[in-house]
């Protein structure tokens, strides 16, 4: 890695984990009869918190290594926070205030955008074919399957799409088989992508 990538990698690691601070806090304060691990859990079981830390730790890791992390897993990660950002603005996006307004900036716009310019100026994109973009599934499989999971014992579930008291079970599944499309389309059009700037 070049300096100046190295760089752009800390800072969107250092922006990404004030973004989940500040999430962080916003939920202790709002809920001041959490204790500190209840808080964590239970932002533990959203999607959004769960794929930041995941920039976080992957650009963190860069820019203290200096290597650049493997072409499939920068693009899925790249693909899985912009996709982040779209959903929220088009199905869950609602008036903030405080610390909620600056960390749902944070989480919602400024990291998806950061990671998404990383991966079309910096990142390496050697090998992805639609293959890859098959295989990038697997993460937000693997969520909805913990999310169903946690919201039948705790009785809680994160997204209303995820929710079958909410939807139905067929509307869970409707849900799911739409977002999935999105998930292998935009993985489809980022390898295309990936081809022309390679």
């Amino acid at each position: 890695m070049t300096t100046r990538t190295r760089l752009f990698a800390l800072v969107i690691a250092l922006l990404t984990l004030a973004a989940l601070a500040v999430q962080f806090t916003a939920t202790a304060q709002a809920n001041p009869h959490y204790t500190p691990p209840e808080t964590l859990w239970r932002l533990l079981r959203y999607f959004t918190i769960l794929t930041n830390a995941l920039v976080a730790g992957t650009f963190l890791w860069m820019a203290a290594r200096g290597r650049m992390a493997g072409a499939a897993w920068l693009g899925g990660l790249a693909l899985w926070i912009g996709i982040v950002g779209v959903v929220y603005h088009l199905l869950l996006a609602k008036p903030l205030t405080g610390l909620d307004a600056l960390a749902d900036l944070g989480l919602h716009m400024v990291t998806p955008v950061l990671t998404v310019l990383f991966w079309i100026f910096a990142a390496p994109k050697h090998g992805l074919r639609l293959g890859t973009a098959l295989a990038w599934m697997l993460w937000p499989l693997a969520y909805v399957g913990y999310a169903l999971l946690r919201g039948q014992i705790e009785g809680i579930y994160p997204y209303f799409f995820v929710d079958p008291t909410a939807v139905g079970w067929p509307g869970v599944l409707r849900w799911s088989g739409l977002l999935c499309a999105g998930f292998v389309s935009a993985g489809a059009v980022q390898v295309g992508i990936a081809r022309l700037l390679r």
